[in-house]
């Protein structure tokens, strides 16, 4: 092989080697943000889930309080059971800096209290419902009416969440929103 040969064989497998690299660098650059997005949505729809089951699963307190604490727009509280001890803990879930958080008070004392700090973890991260204008939480009557007095926490039946997810509001896609209900099972 002479030396132009080998000059010619070298620059042209320099030149194909830059172009794969360029390549993939340009797809891991364009890709990053949709890959970004699916687990945020992924990571969203595991915290719904989650929140939905227990919201089913809302029972009467270990000192007999009524299962539904509170409601409002973004926020639900109530009991139920979250673990495999004998008790009842208190739950709350809420949106706050962009996050869908989940407060978790475990009773102590006899007869049970929950004075307990509220341990609080993120359900979900890049939740865009505040800057959407978007209701986090419907409440629905026996009937199936929309509950419009949030006073009355007895009458609801029904929940309908809804989470707004997008990790960044000024680039495309825009947001996905996720949809869930759950009827509380366990009232008298």
């Amino acid at each position: 092989m002479t030396l132009l040969e080998t000059l010619v064989w070298v620059s042209i497998t320099t030149m194909v080697m830059l172009t794969i690299i360029q390549s993939v660098q340009y797809f891991y650059r364009t890709n990053t943000y949709a890959v970004e997005q699916s687990a945020a949505i992924t990571s969203a729809q595991r915290g719904i889930e989650d929140m939905v089951k227990r919201m089913r699963e809302a029972a009467y307190s270990s000192n007999g309080a009524y299962p539904v604490i509170a409601v409002s727009s973004s926020s639900v509280a109530f009991y139920a059971d979250v673990d495999t001890d004998p008790f009842i803990e208190r739950l709350r879930f809420f949106v706050e800096d962009g996050s869908l958080k989940r407060g978790i008070i475990d009773p102590s004392g006899d007869p049970p209290v929950y004075t307990n700090p509220e341990q609080i973890s993120s359900v979900s991260d890049y939740v865009r419902n505040i800057d959407q204008n978007v209701t986090t939480f419907r409440y629905y009557d026996l009937n199936g009416t929309l509950m419009t007095n949030l006073s009355d926490i007895s009458g609801v039946r029904f929940i309908e969440v809804t989470v707004v997810v997008n990790i960044n509001p000024f680039r495309l896609p825009n947001q996905f929103t996720l949809r869930s209900t759950a009827a509380l099972r366990n009232l008298r």
